[in-house]
């Protein structure tokens, strides 16, 4: 019998952008249901519009699923050849920090070149840690 895993920086990390993604998933759906209430129509959903909080949220949303795929590879990695360390646990908030930021830039229409700024820092972030868990 296997004993169960620690929960690590880069799992913990995952469950925080899981439990993210989650609060968006209901601020989308707060965000429908008001649409609709107020005489919106099902086809607004998809219709791309930065102006839309509606469109912010799920543009937002799917940005983090998709990345949120890669981040759970390099989970996955660190975790089968147990790497570990400052260096990781650095990376991995500093991750997990500004994948969250992305999504707030996003949401709030912040200036588009901070968001650039956040992706530039998490590929970095990815990079290193799939080159520590590698090598």
């Amino acid at each position: 019998m296997q004993m169960p895993i620690d929960m690590t920086f880069p799992l913990w990390g995952l469950a925080i952008l899981i439990l993210w993604a989650i609060v968006l998933v209901i601020a989308l759906l707060i965000t429908r249901i008001r649409h609709l209430s107020a005489g919106g129509t099902i086809k607004d959903f998809g219709t791309p519009n930065d102006e839309s909080l509606l469109w912010r949220l799920l543009r937002a949303h799917s940005n983090l699923i998709e990345n949120l795929t890669l981040y759970a590879g390099v989970v996955f990695l660190l975790t089968w050849r147990a790497v570990s360390g400052t260096a990781v646990d650095l990376l991995i908030v500093a991750y997990t920090g500004f994948r969250i930021l992305h999504s707030v830039i996003h949401i709030a229409r912040i200036d588009p070149i901070f968001r650039l700024l956040c992706l530039a820092i998490q590929l970095g972030c990815l990079v290193a840690l799939t080159g520590l868990a590698v090598f």
